[in-house]
C-alpha cells in the first residue's frame, strides 16, 4: 500500500489534511478536514516491555519499519519486531497471543474473529485502530493509449472477462474520440492472498455490480496471477495489452500508465489529493475507541474530484488485558507512531495522519490497558 515517494512528497504532505477528515467522534458521521501531522509530537511515557513483536500485513511494513525508528528515538533501549506475513497470519497470530498486536487491511470481522480475539484479551474486545493509508492504482499498459477512463462497471466488466477488447463499446463510450486498439484485455491479478485484492473486490461489489464475491483470493475467473504487488505490476510492463489494480507506487515504479475514474462527477486522476476527497465523505461505524472504518461510503461516493480505489491498514490491539509491562510498551510504541513517526511516511510511501484523525487514534491508545 505504498505510495510513491518521489517528486509527489510535498503533495502528499499537503494532501493529507483532507485524509479521513470524514471520521467524526460519532458512529456513522462525517466530519471536516484538518491539518497535517507533519511528524508532531505528543508525551510518551516510555517503559515498560523493551522488545514488542507484531505480525501482519505486509502492505504496511515500510510504514512500521518508519515507526519503529522514531519509537527508538523518543524510547532508547526498545525495539519491535514485525513480520510481514500478511493480514490473515496477523490476525491468527494476535488471535492466538502469540503477538502483542496484529497488523490487517481488514477490521475483525465480527463472529468467530472478534469473539477469538475478546478471549485473547481477557474477556475484553480489541480494537481496530487505521494507521496506515494508501489507493490502489488501475494499472495499464496499451501502446498508443496514455490516457484512460474507467467507472466501476467496465473494471468490473473487464475483471470478469466479460468485456474483452479494449475497443469494447463500454470502454469507448468513457473515452470520447480516443483511439483505441482492437486489442485482447490481458487480465492480471494476485495469486497470493492479498488485502489489496479483497479491497479492489469489495470497490467493484459497492460501485461496480460485481458478483463474484470479495475477499483476499481474486474470483474473477479470468486472467494469469503473479504473485505480490511487484509481481503483478511487473507482469503487466512487459505485456502490451495488460491491466491489474495495484498500489499505486508500484504502478509508478513499473512506468504503468494509471487509469482515472469516473464515479458519476467526471474522470478523476489519482492524485493525493483526489483520495483525499474521497475519505472526506467516510463514515466510522465502529463505536467507541474501535475505530473500523466504512468503506462503502469511500468505494460509492459520487463526489466530484473524489478517488474512490483505497486500502486502509489497521493496527488491532486489545483495549484491556494486557500485563501491565505489555501495555506500557505498547502504547508508548502506538503513540509515537501516531506523531513523531508520521514525519517519514510520505518519503517511505504512505499518506500522514490528519490532525483530527490522529486526535483520535491517540484517545483511543490512551485508553488501552
Amino acid at each position: 500500500m505504498k505510495i510513491q515517494r518521489h517528486g509527489a512528497v510535498l503533495g502528499l504532505v499537503a494532501a493529507s489534511a483532507l485524509l479521513l477528515g470524514a471520521c467524526g467522534s460519532d458512529n456513522n458521521t462525517t466530519a471536516g478536514g484538518s491539518t497535517p501531522t507533519s511528524g508532531a509530537s505528543a508525551p510518551v511515557e516510555c517503559g515498560g516491555k523493551t522488545k514488542l513483536n507484531a505480525e501482519g500485513s505486509s502492505a504496511q511494513k515500510n510504514a512500521v519499519d518508519a515507526f519503529v525508528q522514531a519509537y527508538q528515538a523518543a524510547c532508547p533501549g526498545v525495539d519491535l519486531a514485525y513480520n510481514p506475513s500478511g493480514s490473515g497470519a496477523g490476525v491468527k497470530n494476535f488471535n492466538a497471543g502469540q503477538v502483542d498486536f496484529g497488523g490487517s487491511d481488514s477490521a475483525l470481522k465480527e463472529g468467530a474473529e472478534t469473539e477469538a480475539a475478546a478471549k485473547r484479551c481477557q474477556t475484553n474486545p480489541a480494537w481496530n485502530l487505521p494507521l496506515v493509508f494508501g489507493p490502489v492504482a488501475v494499472g495499464y499498459k496499451v501502446s498508443g493509449v496514455d490516457s484512460l477512463v474507467l467507472d466501476a462497471k467496465t473494471t468490473a466488466a473487464i475483471f470478469s472477462g466479460t468485456v474483452k477488447k479494449w475497443n469494447d463499446p463500454a470502454i469507448k463510450a468513457l473515452n470520447g474520440s480516443a483511439t483505441l486498439p482492437d486489442k485482447d484485455i490481458a487480465v492480471i491479478y494476485r495469486s497470493d492472498e492479498s488485502g489489496t485484492t479483497d479491497n479492489f473486490q469489495k470497490y467493484l461489489k459497492v460501485a461496480g455490480g460485481w458478483t463474484k464475491g470479495d475477499g483476499k483470493q481474486f474470483k474473477g475467473g479470468v486472467g494469469e496471477g503473479k504473485e505480490k504487488s511487484a509481481g503483478v505490476a511487473q507482469a503487466v510492463g512487459s505485456i502490451d495489452g495488460a491491466i491489474t489494480y495495484v498500489e499505486w507506487s508500484f504502478a509508478q515504479d513499473n512506468k504503468l500508465s494509471i487509469a482515472k475514474i469516473d464515479a458519476g462527477a467526471g474522470a478523476v486522476e489519482l492524485t493525493a489529493e483526489s483520495a483525499g476527497k474521497a475519505i472526506e465523505g467516510a463514515k466510522v461505524k465502529g463505536e467507541g475507541n474501535n475505530l473500523v472504518l466504512d468503506l462503502d461510503s469511500i468505494y460509492g461516493t459520487k463526489a466530484a474530484g473524489a478517488y474512490p480505489l483505497l486500502l486502509a491498514t489497521y493496527e488491532i490491539v486489545c483495549s484491556k488485558g494486557y500485563d501491565a509491562d505489555t501495555a506500557k510498551a505498547v502504547k508508548a510504541f502506538l503513540t509515537v507512531a501516531a506523531t513523531t513517526g508520521q514525519a517519514q511516511l510520505a518519503e517511505a510511501g504512505y499518506v500522514p495522519l490528519p490532525k483530527a484523525f490522529q486526535d483520535k487514534i491517540l484517545t483511543a491508545v490512551k485508553a488501552i490497558a
